[in-house]
């Protein structure tokens, strides 16, 4: 894989990391998002020294995509340094009733305080997160309406964006933010494959590549149901055949029986960012489990 995904950092993520620091005081609370698929890959270390002292909810979004038992691990793990963790969904929904009731026991105090004063403040949220892990969409659902910009590729929100929500929270989008340099190689391919760096900045058959690697680490027996393979002939296969053994049994085949491995990583890319493979988290290695 190209060493550029190690140092991809465009300048409006250098401007997200001022905005964080400029606007800290005037938000009560921190939302901090990461992908469920790849709850160490896509949190940033980095935003832990931008907050200070602000409490930060952990919301693990996209959990309808991820392995259901890896995700219980990884939020028992971050519980221990989090406020609160919450495993969310925001396109079915799932966990978003427990937002407010967490947020109003973490601010309990502060919320005593305005009863005290007869103010009805709403409280503020900062909702931060790397580029395409669901934050518009989150805002969007708080909302019950499409008031934040959401599409399905990294880097759409520019700037940050003041929301009122019909649940007394007023909320704070944030551009994605992804730290200057990637602590390993593996990160940054895991931020590939599920999209948090633009498709552009890689080679789709590389991307593709390190998805097969993936598949073959923890998921043979739902690679094997979905593409309808032998999952016995998975057991010593490298990444680049399977690659090649999918691509042949969807039939991407050019002339000369060549494989089509552009139009294969295409559809196994889609394929796994939809669900389609199964859920499947490629965070597998729990700290201390």
């Amino acid at each position: 894989m190209p060493t550029d995904i190690i140092q991809w950092f465009p300048g409006h993520m250098a401007k997200t990391r001022r905005l964080i620091s400029e606007n800290l005081s005037s938000v009560d609370i921190i939302f901090e998002l990461v992908d469920s698929r790849i709850p160490f890959s896509s949190k940033n270390n980095e935003l832990s020294r931008l907050v200070k002292d602000k409490p930060v909810v952990l919301m693990m979004n996209k959990a309808g995509l991820a392995d259901a038992a890896l995700s219980k691990k990884w939020a028992e793990y971050y519980g221990k340094s989090c406020r609160a963790v919450l495993q969310i969904d925001c396109i079915t929904g799932y966990g978003i009733k427990e937002i407010l009731p967490t947020v109003e026991s973490i601010l309990a105090d502060k919320l005593e305080r305005y009863r005290q004063k007869g103010m009805n403040k709403p409280l503020r949220a900062m909702v931060v997160g790397i580029p395409n892990v669901g934050k518009s969409s989150l805002i969007n659902r708080l909302c019950r309406a499409r008031k934040a910009d959401v599409e399905n590729r990294p880097g759409v929100t520019l700037r940050k964006q003041w929301i009122k929500t019909d649940i007394g929270l007023e909320l704070l989008d944030m551009p994605g933010v992804l730290w200057p340099k990637f602590d390993s190689r593996r990160i940054g391919e895991n931020l590939a494959i599920t999209g948090a760096i633009k498709d552009t900045v890689l080679q789709l058959q590389d991307i593709a590549f390190c998805l097969c690697a993936r598949l073959l680490d923890g998921y043979k027996k739902e690679t094997a149901e979905r593409f309808k393979l032998d999952c016995d002939a998975l057991a010593d296969c490298e990444p680049l055949e399977l690659y090649e053994m999918i691509a042949r049994k969807r039939g991407m085949i050019m002339s000369g029986n060549e494989i089509d491995y552009e139009r294969c990583g295409r559809m196994l890319v889609d394929e796994f960012r939809s669900g389609k493979i199964g859920r499947i988290t490629l965070d597998r290695i729990v700290p201390g489990d």
